[in-house]
């Protein structure tokens, strides 16, 4: 069976749906990295910072291009979707635009934050032990009994070609604005966790600046993208592990592993001790609280994971803000 794959096409149909519901995320100018990086005054660095959606990361768009995509399959069905939390506001939020009910199964240990914002817009939450997921397939297993039992459209919090097209609508938004302003871009640099979001990015970034490295980033105890890249082939992590809980995932998407092994260049991994660093830096420099996987392109930078060689701008990607309180006071006392 063919696999269907997000073309650059796609994400342009994505951003008319995209511009109907939310205005585009901030490009911050990184003065503080380019100093940091010692940058001369040629070249800048730029934060894309998802955390100023309305559900507080760039799970916004994905969802909201899946669920305008779905609306004749949906009717007036349930959308059911297994999220460590982020994409669970993002299709919640869409399903309150669209007025579609949503069922979401989240880990029992996503910050509350995430369950707040989840339930805000209208969503039904259930519950699972990720500490033993690896063992009962919990997540996917209670995924699948309310599919089943309420007849509901699951929707994937990454490996969907609606899911990706939506999510590049912000790729798209770095783009039109770095152009507008007469810029080159030398790296992209972004997190991988399932891959909707760099699968999306890399669409519109390598189509606009196509000599630009495509650079992901994961944490050191979830390296899946950078060992499959290594192998040729998708490879599974079986206990990913790190405080970055929305880059968790066992393996990357299949819809999203072509478009990733045809753009990106590599992937390096980040300890949670310099993804902490990265959030107290963050903090102080730009005022921006970020939750873990937010700041793990930062983190990748400031240890230099990536060489800032090259001519035109770095372009970062601050996925979400969605973080606890107090555990984000403990994580930054670094």
């Amino acid at each position: 069976m063919t696999i269907p794959i997000a073309t650059i096409d796609d994400v342009r149909k994505a951003q008319k749906v995209i511009d109907q519901h939310i205005s585009p995320a901030p490009l911050v100018r990184s003065y503080a990295l380019e100093k940091e990086l010692g940058l001369p005054p040629s070249r800048r660095v730029w934060l894309k910072d998802y955390g100023w959606t309305p559900v507080g990361s760039f799970k916004l768009l994905g969802a909201l291009n899946w669920m305008a995509n779905h609306l004749e399959t949906i009717g007036d069905r349930p959308v059911a979707a297994h999220s460590s939390g982020n994409f669970a506001s993002g299709i919640s939020f869409a399903g309150m635009r669209y007025q579609k009910q949503v069922v979401i199964v989240m880990p029992d240990t996503a910050p509350q934050v995430k369950f707040n914002l989840t339930k805000s817009f209208g969503a039904e939450v259930h519950t699972y032990d990720i500490s033993r997921d690896h063992e009962t397939g919990d997540r996917d297993r209670l995924t699948r009994e309310i599919v089943q039992q309420r007849q509901c459209v699951q929707a994937s919090p990454y490996d969907d070609p609606h899911v990706i097209a939506g999510n590049g609508v912000g790729g798209l938004q770095i783009v039109e604005e770095l152009k507008r302003q007469q810029r080159g871009v030398s790296d992209f640099v972004c997190q991988v966790s399932g891959g909707g979001l760099m699968a999306g990015h890399a669409l519109a970034i390598a189509d606009g600046f196509p000599q630009a490295r495509i650079i992901g980033v994961e944490p050191d105890g979830a390296e899946d993208f950078r060992q499959s890249l290594a192998a040729g082939e998708r490879v599974r992590v079986e206990r990913p592990s790190s405080i970055c809980d929305g880059l968790l995932s066992y393996d990357v998407g299949e819809h999203n592993w072509p478009i990733l092994r045809k753009h990106v260049a590599s992937s390096v991994t980040v300890a949670d001790l310099q993804t902490r660093q990265a959030m107290r830096w963050l903090y102080d420099k730009h005022g921006l609280r970020t939750e873990p996987s937010g700041a793990a392109a930062t983190a990748a930078l400031l240890t230099g994971q990536i060489s800032p060689d090259g001519e035109g701008d770095i372009v970062l990607v601050v996925s979400g803000r969605n973080v606890d309180q107090q555990p984000f006071m403990d994580w930054i006392e670094v």
